[in-house]
């Protein structure tokens, strides 16, 4: 069985914590270093995670202010 690469597993993580409703909309994520030292990784893979889930839209960047998590409802899907 193969591993899954650092980003991917981060952004599921998140999209995990979202489904459990431990992070809500407008929570801020962790910063780049934060996520670093948490899954010791390099800031590209922390970096690679975050347009990861940019492009699903489960996040937004505010420059200088950090990354939010956006409201489920305009990307969940229903399992």
């Amino acid at each position: 069985m193969r591993e899954v690469p650092d980003y991917w597993r981060i952004p599921d993580d998140v999209i995990a914590d979202v489904r459990s409703r431990k992070l809500k909309p407008g929570d801020k994520l962790p910063s780049i270093i934060e996520l670093r030292a948490r899954y010791d990784v390099s800031h590209g893979t922390v970096q690679m995670a975050y347009a990861r889930l940019e492009a699903l839209r489960v996040i937004r960047r505010q420059q200088g202010k950090g990354v939010f998590v956006t409201d489920p409802k305009t990307w969940m899907r229903e399992p």
